[in-house]
């Protein structure tokens, strides 16, 4: 549908047609309560006949009493007496010790009598305390090869690191000091240690007023305040505030503003986690595992950043392309209505990298695979063909679950399936049959990473169907892993499939952002009438499966200690899991799942969206084995940064998602994952004009650049408002302009880990009062954004950090901001103006800007230095063919502005042979008499608000703007 330039009357017929259309469809293919999506069968079979569901009592599991909201809960540091250290002796790289119980306590678990105690120095910077029971038959210990376990990397460890361990021996305490400053960086002091087979809890100390950051992934504010409470469960919910979701990252931040330090801990261990913040105390509690604890010395956020991304495993660098523009919706029914979106992106001239497709693509839903009416394969193949010829791209979602064929159905075949079986690469019950849940194709089952064969099985599938599909990257989505019913509840029901989910899918969302009522009251009164009439129509009736499933439901009493690995299903100690009853195996294959090697689900539940992102990236190796993976993730885990992206997940049209996006995108960036975005405009429910104005200019600044909603919402591609197609069209200018300077700071965080999308207070570290700062936030050290955040506003307040001593250029007019020391300033924000400005004493190379990124690369380069007060700046660019894995030719830049020259410092061996095409200096202070590149005086430029602009430079490069060393001067 095109809404842009169009009437209000006629954007109202024409919003008419498109839901009266997408109702008219739910009504004709549902066969079970409002679903709009359905499987291929049932679409294209007669809508009257009856389709089983699986039943809603499966969905539903025991309910669970989290531990943090029971005032009866026994305290583990008043009931447990902890440890004793003895036989402490000194190794070449540290300490090595023998805990011993004190009293036994067996709280929530049975107590663990001997601990070992492993002390390692590992760098200057890096220091590992493990804890682990001497008996490891029933601990499951994360193995080096799954997840990275960093070493030792210097031959005088204990010279070297400026980190001390230091302990008492009865009761067992250590603390962490800080060796150059005496400072206490962690503590256990005053309470015990608890180690039992499925609870594990420490404690320590932290200042009155700190600044805690990390501790993921959930929506919340960047900072983790006194009070909270942060589940780390992998979890297929969406987007909850305050609750943990897709990814799990134990990992936080110390910012210490007394004493004008920063350190960083890590737990590398992928059980359950809660972890509660006090006023001056932190809480850890685990469900089991070892505890393998690493210390970051800093001192600064940034050295944080950059010490434990380098421990977890550095981010691969992103192919170029994948910083363009990417459009996606669930409900793109057809390969036709692809094209016409594609199509009317050109048509208003809207830069359009990669298009996507949800899983309306697949034929019921199943992997690998295309519905043969809406998506019929020459046709499909048509589409990709074009937009590759247009140097475009496409990415489709693959889902976890692997549907299960019927064997009482002889043309229900799906080979995928078989081969998995053949490899032998799925989970099983603890009796060694399959485990079988449900996701969209019905009764499924789940791949397991930890069996050898899994691999080899799934590159196959990767390989063949990119014969027929000529995808560009992957999305991995519902890889927590999810199941839409609790336990292997297919286990006797998988004959009935395809079997639809338990719940409605795809009716019209009924909500709208703050503030539509005001920005779009012409078209409310008809959205009322269409989801009226929706929800007062009465939809087939479905058949429920009536088959008894393995799962049983009850709100008894079930969290009961249990020797070996203990109760696996309803461990003693329940955390705050945000599900409706708090369930572990709620939306979630269970946790005694079993895999190839005896490893339980329970114990890396975590780790599954990690295992499926590996498996994935090298299967896209054989795939195209030259170009750069590019893999986006739901689930996450340290080191998923090494080879995949990750997108906030779902979402929702409200101005608050677009304010937590903020904090959301510096916290990934904090995990070791920069490539960072998410669904601009909101994926549940409905968005409107403003929201998604303001919200296409700020997610232009985020590195991963993406629309995408949901199946029952309004059409949201930014061209369906004729505002928002024009503030697109400013800011993706504006993105795609400054492309090599994203590029080569993406390029920093393959080498340092330090992200593009950074904090204002890791960029002043002391300065306390940019420490809550998360309404605005800076592109590399050089470019700073201040969105609106809020509905019906026409101005915005920000902060300019540094003044006096530094100075910001706006990025339109580049004049110099007036402000004050820690002042407020209001900006003018037209709806439609995002405001950006650039740090005085950075150098940014530009290109001009074209409809995509492989356009853009050919196209003239530009230089914009913006000077400090003390008329100096600098730059680095990086350049590459933007897709070669191994990185043959590659050229870096260096630009250096002082006194009154610029200086340009060219080396490497890839050839750049597009032009220089114009220089444009901010903060000179006089216009100048002389202006020349090299030996040459222009005659020809512009001076306007302390602005020297030079264009038409191509003539005096022509062999390119980096083949050789430049000097541009005025005086």
């Amino acid at each position: 549908m095109l809404f842009a330039k169009k009437s209000a009357s006629a954007i109202t017929a024409l919003l008419a047609a498109s839901v009266s259309a997408s109702l008219a469809h739910a009504k004709a293919t549902s066969t079970f309560s409002t679903s709009v999506i359905s499987s291929t069968a049932s679409a294209t079979s007669s809508a009257t006949s009856e389709v089983i569901s699986v039943a809603q009592w499966a969905t539903i599991g025991v309910t669970q009493y989290p531990n943090i909201f029971d005032p009866n809960a026994a305290d583990a540091n008043e009931v447990c007496s902890g440890y004793s250290l003895t036989g402490l002796k000194t190794t070449e790289t540290g300490l090595y010790g023998r805990l011993s119980l004190l009293k036994e306590c067996n709280v929530y678990g049975y107590d663990f009598d001997e601990l070992s105690l492993f002390v390692e120095y590992q760098s200057a910077e890096r220091l590992n305390v493990q804890i682990q029971p001497v008996d490891l038959t029933y601990v499951y210990v994360l193995p080096d090869n799954l997840v990275s376990k960093p070493g030792v990397e210097t031959s005088t460890p204990f010279v070297d690191s400026d980190l001390v361990f230091t302990y008492t021996a009865s009761p067992f305490s250590f603390t962490i000091v800080r060796k150059s400053t005496g400072e206490i960086l962690f503590s256990t002091a005053g309470n015990p240690l608890v180690y039992e087979n499925q609870f594990i809890q420490f404690n320590t100390s932290l200042p009155k007023g700190h600044f805690i950051t990390g501790l993921g992934e959930s929506i919340h504010g960047f900072q983790q305040e006194p009070g909270v409470n942060k589940t780390l469960y992998s979890n297929d919910v969406g987007d909850p505030i305050d609750a943990n979701i897709y990814g799990v990252h134990p990992i936080y931040v110390d910012q210490r503003y007394g004493t004008n330090t920063t350190h960083g801990v890590y737990l590398r261990n992928s059980h359950a986690q809660e972890v509660l913040i006090r006023e001056e105390s932190l809480t850890w509690r685990l469900l089991g595992g070892t505890l393998d604890i690493y210390f970051f010395t800093g001192p600064t956020v940034k050295d944080v950043i950059t010490q434990y991304v380098s421990t977890i495993g550095l981010p691969n660098l992103i192919p170029y392309w994948s910083l363009g523009f990417h459009q996606c919706r669930w409900g793109y029914r057809t390969s036709d209505r692809l094209s016409e979106v594609i199509e009317n992106f050109r048509k208003f001239d809207i830069p359009l990298e990669t298009i996507w497709t949800d899983i309306d693509y697949m034929d019921s839903y199943k992997d690998f695979t295309t519905d043969p009416h809406r998506y019929p394969l020459d046709k499909f193949q048509a589409v990709i063909e074009t937009l590759h010829a247009n140097h475009q791209h496409y990415i489709p979602i693959v889902d976890a679950a692997i549907y299960h064929p019927s064997p009482l159905n002889k043309s229900d075949i799906y080979p995928v399936f078989d081969d998995g079986v053949a490899a032998d690469a799925f989970l099983k019950n603890p009796d060694g049959s399959l485990y079988i849940g449900a996701v969209w194709p019905g009764y499924t089952v789940y791949p397991d990473w930890l069996a050898s064969g899994t691999q080899d099985w799934w590159t196959k599938a990767m390989v063949d169907w990119h014969k027929k599909v000529q995808f560009d990257g992957i999305w991995l989505d519902m890889n927590e892993v999810s199941s839409f019913c609790v336990g292997s509840c297919g286990s006797k029901n998988y004959t009935q499939n395809p079997v639809h989910p338990p719940f409605d899918v795809g009716g019209p969302a009924t909500t709208f952002p703050l503030g539509f009522n005001i920005t779009n009251s012409t078209d409310l009164p008809y959205y009322n009438s269409i989801w009226y009439t929706y929800t007062h129509t009465p939809s087939p009736s479905s058949t429920a499966s009536s088959t008894s499933t393995s799962t049983t439901v009850s709100t008894n009493p079930m969290n009961t200690k249990a020797p070996g690995k203990g109760n696996i299903n309803y461990p003693p100690y329940a955390i705050n899991h945000q599900q409706g009853n708090h369930d572990l195996a709620v939306h979630a294959v269970s946790p005694n799942a079993t895999h190839a090697d005896g490893t339980l689900e329970y114990e890396v539940h975590s780790l599954w969206g990690y295992g499926i992102t590996n498996a994935t990236y090298h299967a896209l190796l054989e795939v195209s084995p030259e170009k750069r993976p590019f893999i986006l993730s739901r689930s996450t885990f340290p080191g998923s940064g090494k080879q995949a992206a990750h997108w906030g997940g779902d979402n929702a049209g409200d101005w608050a998602y677009m304010y937590f996006s903020i904090p959301q995108a510096l916290s990934f960036g904090l995990f070791g994952i920069p490539m960072f975005g998410v669904d601009v405009c909101g994926f549940n429910g409905n968005t409107d004009m403003e929201l998604c104005n303001r919200w296409m200019q700020l997610g232009a600044f985020f590195p991963f650049y993406r629309n995408h909603n949901y199946l029952g919402a309004i059409d949201q591609e930014p061209y369906v408002w004729e505002s928002v197609a024009e503030a697109t069209r400013t800011v993706m200018a504006i993105r795609y302009e400054i492309l090599p300077y994203y590029y080569t700071l993406m390029y920093e965080a393959s080498k340092t880990g330090m992200p593009a999308f950074r904090a204002l207070s890791w960029e002043f570290p002391y300065d306390k009062s940019l420490a809550s700062v998360e309404t605005q936030f800076l592109v590399g050290e050089a470019i700073l954004v201040t969105p609106v955040l809020e509905p019906l506003v026409d101005y915005v307040k920000g902060v300019f950090p540094g003044v006096p001593d530094e100075v910001w250029y706006d990025y339109y007019t580049h004049e110099p901001v007036s402000a004050g020391p820690g002042e407020n300033v209001t900006l003018s924000a037209p709806l439609g103006h995002i405001n950006v400005h650039i740090r005085g004493g950075y150098v940014i190379p530009t290109q001009k800007p074209a409809y995509t990124t492989t356009e853009t690369r050919k196209n003239d380069w530009g230089i914009t230095v913006a000077l400090d007060k003390g008329g100096t700046a600098q730059g680095t660019l990086y350049v590459d063919d933007g897709e070669s894995i191994v990185v043959e030719d590659s050229l870096v830049v260096d630009f250096v502005a002082t006194h009154g020259s610029l200086y340009t410092f060219p080396r490497g061996t890839y050839d750049v042979c597009q032009p220089l095409g114009s220089i444009t200096v901010l903060g000179v202070d006089s216009k100048p008499s002389i202006v020349s590149l090299g030996e040459t005086k222009i005659s020809n430029f512009t001076y306007v608000n302390n602005t020297l602009k030079v264009e038409n430079l191509q003539s005096l490069t022509r062999a390119g703007a980096w083949s050789t060393p430049l000097v541009f001067s005025w005086e």
